[in-house]
């Protein structure tokens, strides 16, 4: 039998497992205040009709189950280079993608479609905030197939596949990233994001705290001794090395589960990224369609000699301003070899750092006013909850002034823009040093901006808009930035490029 996508195809005969799942579990969602209370109120001589309301709400969802599956059939229409869905059980829809919007297919295994040996089959286009189509069971073979037509809409003949066929020719994998490298990854990495993570689980433990001393009318100021006198048997040194060890811990669990087995291969002109310890996602990238890619390294990691990567595509505002990394593949642990190879591949060549523009010492001075009035804000907001004695609190003010005027130092002193024919490249960070590249065609729009307080000091911002976010440099001289705009606004109007 063979395989012909031009003709409706339908999910494998599993998918009314997982239609039936999906349809059950938002039957749930929608009805569990009502389920909680009949079961809260429920009488003995009740139970047979109750269960018999549920058998027959499971029946219910069987039969529509099966006929979401019925009706879930998808194609390609070669004549208008168009992905064609059908679905719906009482309204019907068609969804109509051109091919040359797909940006993005995602192949992913949960552990029920593990159970079941389906896949999903996720298709991602610019400018949204999420997948446009979610084919949930499909067979491996068959979704690996459909990913690489999908993306090779170049070729317009039409392509018959024996489905029992091996495939011939194995792409090369040329980055495998080891156990020892998400080790190394996870000890070096987002401490940041984690430390923020941890910071508001302790909010909300605080606050359910506090819930719980109002609801049982226990006495604060014997809970305030109790911490007193836990106060005086652990050190400060100690709490700290407590958080640290704890944000190591789970860095090192959060890569290992993101981004075991990581594994990525070049498949013509896509890159082919397979992933994940309990949800496997195989992620097939056209180069063509990233719009910043970047890299960043730590000094832990220089020592390890290992570094980040992230390739950005398109996505809405509305992503942008929510989840800015959401739309983001990660590559993590790469070398420089590896990275120049990855560069190679997206750009054709290796980004080479042109003319170099700084900020101005103004910039010290924002970042500065910016890190005393956060502190400050802080300080009141202690002092009104009435907290306790805000004495214990002077040599942790210490530290933090201690610790954000490196931050602020060495910010400045990472923050410069690269400029040449071909690239734009930001370099910024205190710890992370990170280098955001991005090609001039891919530009959308331009903002130049300086306040009149900085007009005698010839200090203006810039802000370069892409579809998958904003590179901006702040500070910088703004006689130098009228002249970048004016030439890469030239630049995007003589260019024979797509930005995508």
């Amino acid at each position: 039998m063979k395989l012909d996508f031009t003709t409706p195809q339908r999910q494998s005969v599993t998918g009314i497992i997982i239609m039936f799942a999906d349809t059950f579990q938002s039957l749930v969602r929608a009805m569990w205040v009502p389920l909680l209370l009949i079961l809260f109120k429920l009488k003995e001589d009740q139970y047979l009709i109750v269960g018999l309301g549920f058998f027959g709400l499971v029946l219910l969802t069987l039969v529509i189950g099966y006929l979401k599956y019925r009706n879930f059939t998808f194609f390609l229409d070669e004549e208008k280079q168009e992905f064609v869905l059908s679905k719906g059980v009482i309204n019907k829809s068609k969804i109509s993608i051109q091919l040359s919007k797909i940006q993005q297919v995602d192949i992913n295994q949960s552990i029920i479609q593990k159970i079941i040996g389906v896949y999903s089959l996720d298709i991602d286009t610019a400018g949204t905030d999420k997948k446009e189509i979610s084919i949930r069971a499909i067979d491996q073979k068959l979704a690996l197939l459909l990913k690489e037509r999908l993306l090779d809409y170049g070729d317009k003949e039409q392509e018959i596949v024996d489905e029992n066929q091996e495939i011939k020719s194995e792409p090369k994998t040329f980055l495998k990233i080891s156990y020892n490298t998400l080790f190394k990854v996870g000890i070096t990495s987002n401490y940041g994001r984690t430390i923020a993570l941890l910071i508001t689980f302790a909010i909300t433990l605080y606050q359910s705290f506090k819930d719980a001393i109002n609801t049982f009318e226990i006495d604060e100021e014997q809970v305030d001794t109790v911490f007193e006198r836990g106060a005086g048997f652990f050190s400060a040194g100690i709490l700290i090395f407590g958080l640290l060890v704890l944000v190591l811990l789970i860095n090192i669990v959060r890569t290992f589960i993101k981004h075991f087995d990581f594994v990525m291969i070049k498949q013509k002109q896509s890159l082919v990224i397979t992933a994940g310890l309990f949800a496997k996602k195989n992620t097939l990238l056209n180069p063509g369609k990233v719009q910043i890619t970047s890299y960043s390294q730590n000094y832990f990691q220089k020592k390890f000699r290992i570094l980040d990567m992230n390739m950005k595509q398109a996505s809405s505002d509305e992503v942008k301003e929510q989840k800015k990394k959401s739309n983001a593949i990660e590559v993590p642990g790469c070398n420089t070899e590896e990275r120049d190879e990855i560069l190679k591949i997206i750009f054709g060549e290796i980004p080479e750092k042109g003319t170099q523009y700084r900020s101005n010492f103004r910039y010290l001075i924002f970042r500065t006013f910016s890190a005393v009035a956060f502190l400050a804000a802080i300080l009141t907001l202690l002092h009104y909850s009435e907290i306790g004695n805000m004495a214990i609190y002077i040599p942790l003010v210490f530290v933090y002034l201690c610790l954000i005027s490196c931050l602020i130092y060495f910010g400045y002193k990472n923050h410069a823009l690269y400029v040449n024919q071909g690239f734009i490249i930001k370099r910024h960070g205190a710890w992370d040093i990170e280098h955001e590249i991005i090609e001039p065609h891919k530009i959308q729009s331009i903002t130049a901006k300086q306040y009149f307080w900085h007009k005698s000091s010839d200090v203006g911002h810039l802000i370069l808009h892409t579809a998958a976010g904003d590179l901006d440099f702040r500070f910088g001289n703004f006689t130098h930035i009228k002249q970048l705009v004016n030439y890469w606004l030239y630049q995007v109007e003589t260019s024979k490029e797509n930005w995508m």
